[in-house]
């Protein structure tokens, strides 16, 4: 009989990269093993989800604080329309502002997602109600000429964004919606059009011509994700192709496991971390970024958070979740940084998604995703 490694490598793609586990792991010292590649030029920086971070039971603005205090360079923000703008005829900038503030006095450089439809952090939908006359059709693709009301509005409110904050020198681009024309993760099927979007584009290069547009795309890692993504976008291509075509800077979300169902203490995870089989997808992207000069790439999203079966990433106490130990954090950096240098171009930075629940982690007693996160700054 063939060994556990043997016999996986025998099964199609989507079986070999289905796990059942037990979900809760215990903790070891492995993050503080593990080889961490350098950076070079690139910059290494979080996202921060202010509504993550106080629904993690953490103030906003001393998270923030706590954060900005390690050495990384880059941090990226987001404009939530319905925050900004909770009534009609209303601007309310100050959370943004404040955090705005704090970026610049610690000297991080920022990329400023504005949105409007899709931002980062969920449920990555944050328009105003005032502005929709009902909930966005499933199914539908979101067309200019079929939603021209919030078309308008939200290239207004791109307009009044980016013009409040252009003189910022901190700011380093503009972050053109979220995944921008795939489906609103697995709870909503409708989908931004590209025409919507470049809409949205031209409308951030009219108020700053000076700053590059960066547009962001998920990476599927497994074939059962590959074929959705496929499916799901036949028509326009996902977010990956649209930002090749619209975007000055690609960005890559890398999340290579995550939960599809638990049950008691188990759960089926589907994990592309040890691939077996060639990723095109990622491949051709990679071969696109080598192929000449002005074709900028970079890692907005590398998975350090678990990805479970519910919203909220589960914290038990003495354990850590598998769909990210604190050691996948490194692990995770490390693949993304050995595809540009086996490619031989620089990517523009490295983004890690999940320093909220970093905070989180230590305020419970474990220190470990930050510490994983202080050794990739401090060796880098």
């Amino acid at each position: 009989m063939p060994g556990t490694k043997q016999a996986a490598a025998l099964l199609p793609p989507p079986l070999s990269e289905l796990r059942i586990r037990r979900a809760a792991r215990p903790l070891t010292d492995r993050w503080s093993q593990l080889p961490v590649e350098p950076r070079g030029a690139a910059q290494i920086g979080i996202s921060f989800r202010p509504l993550q971070a106080a629904a993690l039971g953490l103030d906003p603005d001393a998270a923030l604080r706590t954060l900005l205090a390690y050495p990384f360079q880059l941090i990226r923000l987001s404009a939530y329309w319905n925050r900004l703008e909770p009534e009609p005829g209303s601007f309310r900038p100050d959370e943004l502002d404040r955090q705005l503030d704090a970026a610049e006095q610690a000297g991080k450089r920022v990329i400023m997602c504005v949105g409007p439809v899709k931002a980062f952090g969920y449920p990555e939908f944050f328009v105003p109600p005032h502005h929709l006359d009902g909930p966005l059709r499933e199914g539908t693709l979101v067309r200019p000429d079929e939603h021209r009301r919030l078309l308008e509005a939200g290239t207004a409110f791109i307009t009044r964004v980016v013009r409040r904050y252009r003189e910022r020198a901190a700011i380093m681009a503009w972050q053109v919606e979220h995944e921008a024309v795939d489906p609103l993760g697995m709870e909503h099927s409708w989908r931004l059009s590209e025409a919507f979007v470049r809409a949205e584009v031209d409308a951030v290069r009219a108020a700053d011509p000076g700053r590059p547009v960066m547009m962001n795309g998920f990476l599927p890692t497994s074939a059962p994700v590959r074929l959705q993504q496929w499916w799901r976008t036949r028509d326009q291509g996902d977010s990956l192709s649209v930002a090749q075509r619209l975007a000055d800077i690609v960005g890559i979300d890398f999340y290579p496991c995550h939960a599809l169902a638990s049950a008691g203490p188990l759960t089926l995870y589907l994990d592309g971390s040890r691939p077996r089989w060639p990723q095109r997808r990622r491949e051709r992207l990679l071969d696109w970024a080598a192929a000449g000069p002005g074709r900028r790439l970079m890692i907005s999203e590398i998975q350090a958070e678990p990805w479970e079966a519910v919203t909220t990433p589960p914290s038990p106490a003495g354990r850590a979740m598998y769909s990210c130990l604190p050691e996948d954090l490194i692990g995770n950096y490390t693949q993304c940084t050995r595809w540009s240098k086996r490619r031989g171009f620089v990517m523009d930075g490295y983004l890690f998604w999940g320093a909220e629940y970093w905070l989180l982690r230590e305020r419970q007693g474990d220190p470990r995703y930050l510490r994983a996160f202080a050794r990739v700054l401090q060796n880098a």
